[in-house]
């Protein structure tokens, strides 16, 4: 197959297989006349094309400079420009989603000269110096693999809660000048001043993070080929950071954890997307959009209510809103944990949107498995260590790991629950080894509970009280000190972590549940006696499968 690069526009008939998950999403939303910010795609075989020979392939300087062209027509904004610069976002969208598994680069081609057009076409300077600090250490991070770490050093006492003009730029320039000096410090490549060479160096980037660690060890969690590779999407930025009415969250249609159709999910607002999945900044309750920018938050509830009635499921997406503006920058259907899932099945055949053969296809033995979820049981408020946000249902017994790489060595002796500020791609080795996470910061849809939730791991979030000691090795919270290999227990549900192995309870069966069952009774003309939940479910769809039927999601 011939690689290609394709626009973001309605009329591309592509499959994910060539576009990826996100940018075919992303055309789909284009053919509902939802608002979604210009770009252009880099389809997956240019990444095949660049694993196999070690290179990009032959003529893409040319077709890339072309694509550039025509979103500068579009925009009528130029890459790098010393007036009205184009700035662009550059992310992964593999086949299958990968969440936070792969580079993402924000706000390139904010060049020296570029960010001081920002500057004066904004009348802010801060936002300007605030963009062009975030694409610095984002393109050190990803293109030029400086260590978070060591750049975190950098941003100490940059203060991202005020969007006022004038605040804080003595520090920001500072901080900038620090990452400046940083990168420099270490030879070999720079951040080019060349916008040009910026984007073709972060498309590269983006290329060689399919084959990180991270990205293998999760393609071998969930039975992903390692031969798809990743498509890359260029879109013109939307900025959250813009001013006190820009922002930035992600929604669910639905509750992903129960399925009750309430729109859920967090919002950050002054801020850019990578402040909410990364987890380091407090989130709050995508609820504060109706009070703080109701416009916003009725165009959100129009865009979930769309999507669940082309997709015939519950959603996802991500969005931006700058200056009061809603754009929305991913959507994917689900995903649900079992409880949710049977919920949705049932409530959508309820309502005519799907029929029974179908809800019972969409869910699957593995759902049921998980439906009777685990809880800890009533235990003295003393055994309490902390509490935060269940973002992942279930409870997880283990030995307190203050690392990845402790997880991975103390589970060779027995379950262990991985306890850090934050988790971030480089822990993926700890999240996969360990039975469950539970982090001081983030909300519902950082990596730790993303990925969590993937994984069918319990989670807990946002332990605001929570202190990790990675270097010395222990946990704090309440005034109380845990060493690591301390056993602990978390309830991913109510976000309570137990000292010791508390009793547990498990849920009773939802009605839903019980409804689906005897669909699937129907489906094989059986009496369920004798047979597991899951065996009454799988039968009925064997059944299904053999008359010819499928999921049409």
């Amino acid at each position: 197959m011939t690689w290609m690069i394709h626009p973001l526009s309605a009329e591309v008939e592509e499959s994910a297989e060539v576009l990826g998950a996100k940018a075919h999403g992303l055309v789909g939303l284009r053919r509902l006349g939802l608002p979604v910010p210009p770009g252009f795609v880099i389809g997956t075989e240019a990444c095949r094309a660049f694993l196999r020979a070690g290179r990009l392939p032959s003529g893409f300087d040319t077709q890339l400079a072309d694509a550039v062209s025509d979103l500068e027509a579009v925009t009528h904004r130029r890459l790098g420009g010393a007036e009205r610069p184009l700035v662009v976002s550059v992310r992964s969208g593999g086949t299958v989603s990968m969440p936070g598994m792969m580079s993402t680069v924000l706000n390139l081609g904010l060049t020296t000269g570029a960010t001081t057009a920002l500057a004066d076409e904004t009348d802010d300077l801060r936002f300007a110096l605030d963009s062009r600090l975030r694409f610095l250490t984002s393109f050190a991070s990803e293109v030029l693999g400086v260590g978070p770490a060591t750049l975190a050093g950098t941003l100490a006492g940059v203060d991202r809660t005020s969007v006022r003009p004038g605040t804080g730029i003595s520090r920001l320039t500072e901080a900038i000048h620090d990452v400046e000096r940083l990168i420099a410090q270490r030879g070999g490549d720079t951040v080019p001043e060349d916008a040009a060479r910026q984007l073709e160096s972060a498309v590269t980037a983006v290329f060689s993070s399919w084959n990180t660690p991270r990205a293998k060890t999760y393609r071998e969690l969930h039975g992903i080929p390692h031969d798809l590779g990743t498509a890359v999407t260029v879109q013109s930025m939307v900025f959250g950071n813009r001013d006190q009415h820009s922002g930035t969250g992600v929604a669910f249609s639905r509750d992903p954890n129960t399925g009750e159709h309430v729109p859920f999910g967090e919002v950050l607002f002054g801020r850019q997307g990578d402040d909410v999945v990364s987890g380091t900044s407090l989130t709050g309750p995508l609820s504060e959009l109706a009070d703080r920018e109701p416009a916003v938050w009725t165009g959100l509830l129009s865009v979930l209510t769309r999507l669940e009635e082309h997709y015939r499921d519950a959603c996802y997406v991500e969005f931006t809103f700058e200056t009061g503006e809603l754009w929305v920058l991913q959507v994917r259907p689900g995903p649900l944990v079992g409880r949710a899932a049977v919920r949705v099945a049932v409530d959508l055949a309820d309502a005519g949107t799907i029929g029974r053969d179908e809800a019972l296809l969409r869910v699957s033995p593995h759902h049921l498995a998980r439906l009777r979820t685990p809880r800890i049981a009533a235990v003295e408020p003393d055994d309490i260590f902390t509490r935060g946000l269940g973002a992942s249902p279930g409870v997880a017994v283990g030995r307190v790991a203050t690392t990845a790489d402790s997880a991975v060595r103390l589970a060779a002796r027995g379950p262990v629950v991985l306890v850090r500020p934050e988790t971030s791609p480089l822990d993926m080795h700890g999240l996969a080894a360990a039975a469950g996470v539970v982090t001081a910061r983030g909300g519902p849809a950082s990596h730790a509970a993303v990925v969590a939730r993937s994984l069918g791991k319990p989670g807990v979030v946002g332990a605001a009280g929570l202190t990790v000691d990675a270097a010395d090795g222990f946990v704090r919270a309440g005034g109380r000190t845990l060493p690591e290999g301390t056993l602990i227990a978390l309830d991913g549900t109510s976000g309570e972590v137990v000292v010791g192995e508390p009793r547990v309870t498990t849920s009773s069966a939802d009605p839903e549940l019980h409804r689906l069952l005897d669909w699937a009774d129907d489906i094989t003309a059986d009496e369920p006696t004798g047979r597991t939940e899951p065996e009454r479910l799988a039968a009925a769809q064997a059944v299904l499968r053999r008359n010819g039927h499928g999921t049409e999601s």
